[in-house]
């Protein structure tokens, strides 16, 4: 069995294989989520020292894909995440240990306690981000840059997040599946408990954990 290992290039240096995502998609709208505050912490993690996404070449080649299927129907991708530093995960599970921080509670995850994080799924200590096979996102309208009402909004820790929930109206469903019908379309399968988050198939790297910083 391969041994995973964590690769930690120089500073300033994107390792070969990666790329800022926007430099290929020219047009895609960038919400790095996690190097700001609008996230389930509330604060940037680790690792994200710039608001930019940085992803493998084989995620971003299927996001150019996906953006030219979408363009051609009247929209444009809005990306919030794809490679994620190992120093930002670790920062994640440092956060759902801390019961006392619920600052985020009533907006990403009002309806389960922050100890079951872990058993529920909602962190896991390995990320397939880490990976770089994973990307988080949504599609806006091409003219208004408005985001498709979805159902729920990104990293809302609850069954309505799911692909299929029933708890979401039919033109909230539909809107998921304008994005899942491109991706996978793409070369990408989707998760089903995110309607927002697609990993690349074959994974590129299955056995290493990258820990560059976001800059």
């Amino acid at each position: 069995m391969n041994q995973s290992t964590v690769c930690v290039p120089k500073a300033r240096e994107l390792p070969e294989g990666f790329v800022y995502l926007d430099e290929l998609i020219e047009d895609c709208i960038i919400d790095a989520k996690y190097a700001g505050t609008d996230n389930f912490m509330g604060r940037p993690a680790d690792g994200y020292e710039q608001p930019l996404v940085v992803a493998s070449r084989e995620v971003a080649e299927g996001c150019v894909k996906a953006a030219d299927i979408l363009r051609k129907q009247g929209y444009l991708l809005k990306v919030y995440d794809a490679y994620r530093p190992q120093r930002a995960v670790d920062d994640f599970c440092r956060w759902g240990e801390d019961i006392k921080d619920q600052r985020r509670k009533p907006i990403q995850y009002p309806k389960i306690e922050k100890h079951r994080m872990f058993d529920d799924g909602y962190i896991a200590r390995k990320s397939t981000h880490t990976r770089g096979c994973s990307v988080d996102l949504t599609i806006v309208d091409m003219n208004t840059h408005q985001e498709l009402d979805m159902g729920s909004i990104f990293d809302y820790m609850d069954p309505r997040s799911w692909p299929d929930s029933p708890e979401v109206t039919e033109e909230q469903r539909k809107n998921r599946y304008i994005l899942r019908d491109a991706m996978i379309a793409s070369g990408f399968v989707p998760f089903e408990y995110e309607w927002w988050h697609f990993a690349v198939s074959p994974e590129p790297y299955p056995d290493t954990y990258f820990d560059f910083p976001i800059r």
